[in-house]
């Protein structure tokens, strides 16, 4: 009944996990590798072409189905797909911020602001996580519901602007730091 969609998000909610290095760590309840087997446990049972299909696109990290809806929209559009638990690092390694999702040879970090960020203090800590993402080098883009929505989600348009604009260095690393 679900769409390819909606199972990854669910599957992303199940095998979601942070370690130490978060602020909440947070264990999966699931492997990836345990919803692969469960699955196989039912080769004939209606539904399971598409829970194969959400298998392949189920990935560890993301905190919501709106995080797993941009990354799936960034992917789907053929943008290459963001890192999920990414952790950025102050001067002395201290893990000091946590993004959605991040293009860590871009130093780009993508954060989604759901319906609680209009409250006024998530409003001042959202501000100053961005000060302090962006005093690290990198670039916070904020998400919203809206830029996901449609044929062509608007997130989709503002990374390809931007990637059209840099080139990625060649010494980057995919860590975070």
């Amino acid at each position: 009944m679900l769409s390819v969609e909606e199972l990854v998000a669910a599957g992303d909610s199940i095998v979601v996990e942070h370690g130490d290095e978060f602020p909440v760590p947070r264990e999966q309840l699931a492997s990836i590798a345990d919803l692969w087997r469960i699955v196989g446990q039912h080769p004939g049972m209606r539904g399971v072409k598409k829970a194969r299909l959400a298998l392949d696109l189920i990935r560890v990290g993301a905190d919501s189905a709106p995080e797993t809806m941009m990354r799936l929209a960034l992917v789907q559009a053929g943008l290459p797909e963001p890192l999920l638990n990414v952790v950025l690092r102050n001067g002395l390694g201290h893990p000091v911020v946590w993004p959605d999702a991040a293009y860590p040879e871009y130093r780009v970090a993508l954060e989604y602001d759901g319906g609680h960020q209009g409250d006024p203090d998530q409003y001042r800590r959202d501000i100053k996580r961005q000060a302090l993402t962006e005093s690290l080098g990198w670039r916070e883009l904020r998400v919203q519901k809206g830029d996901l929505e449609g044929d062509r989600p608007f997130v989709v348009e503002r990374l390809r602007a931007f990637f059209s604009g840099v080139s990625a260095p060649a010494d980057s690393q995919r860590t975070g730091s």
